[in-house]
């Protein structure tokens, strides 16, 4: 059966909210899940969700992944260089597991996706990539993949102090026309169900996904602006400062478990 277009599943998923408020408790914000409780969504998926992400044969994020080699190999911009002529296999290990980051010169956290951007534009001297197109989610799923299995870890410095409490303040704050938070459903109510579905956690273990209502491979960006639009919440534009936020203080939430991309969900 083929997957729902996403346009659908948006409107579906907003029915949903609406049918199942009640197993939502009234609050304005969560309470954190403890480290001992934190549990990757991979946990809350079908037997044979699991078994598509575990075979890399049959895992279809893995495509992007294969285009992500490709594109760290070739030659580009007016430096005429590649991602290879600086960073080796080795060194990326464990890498992605540590955004978002603080950047010194835009002094603010910049993501992975971002990171690759920059690098672009400093050492090839190259056009970055567009948001969520495929080279840039490409670039980025092969980077992460190169930190699959390695434990998250995001320190929050005193630099990343100000975002990190933004982030916060974003995921327990109520929103849009709904007027719940991300921080009722994923911290106060995970395990239960919704309209008929397990609610998962929302840990970003294995960012960018293939999801099999996209039929394709995403970033968080695009999934927590589905969720906005869920929420009936307003959107934020592309690459905004508020979604860097958001995955600062989501990463660190996740910190602990394991990176998983590319990561397979529903």
């Amino acid at each position: 059966m083929s997957a729902m277009p996403e346009h659908l599943w948006l409107r579906t998923s907003t029915v949903f909210l609406l049918a199942g408020l009640s197993v939502i408790a009234s609050r304005a914000a969560g309470t954190e899940i403890p480290p001992s409780d934190r549990r990757s969504d991979y946990e809350f998926m079908s037997s044979d969700t699991r078994a598509i992400q575990d075979d890399d044969s049959v895992n279809p994020g893995m495509f992007s992944v294969l285009d992500g080699e490709g594109l760290r190999n070739k030659r580009d911009g007016v430096s005429n260089a590649s991602c290879a002529d600086c960073h080796t296999i080795a060194s990326m290990r464990g890498i992605a597991a540590r955004y978002p980051r603080y950047d010194l010169g835009f002094k603010r956290p910049v993501d992975l996706q971002e990171r690759i951007n920059i690098c672009r534009a400093r050492r090839q001297d190259a056009s970055p990539f567009p948001f969520e197109s495929r080279e840039l989610l490409a670039l980025t799923a092969f980077v992460a993949h190169q930190s699959r299995g390695t434990s998250i870890q995001v320190i929050i410095d005193e630099r990343l102090k100000p975002f990190f409490n933004a982030g916060r303040e974003l995921f327990e704050g109520r929103q849009g026309q709904l007027n719940i938070s991300c921080a009722q459903c994923h911290d106060d109510n995970w395990g239960k169900r919704l309209a008929g579905n397990v609610i998962p956690q929302a840990q970003p273990t294995g960012y960018p996904v293939y999801r099999l209502e996209w039929q394709e491979i995403g970033s968080l960006q695009r999934r927590l602006r589905n969720c906005l639009i869920g929420m009936r919440a307003e959107p934020y534009p592309d690459g905004a400062i508020e979604y860097v936020e958001l995955e600062l203080y989501m990463t660190w939430r996740a910190n602990g478990l394991r990176m998983e991309t590319p990561a397979v969900r529903p």
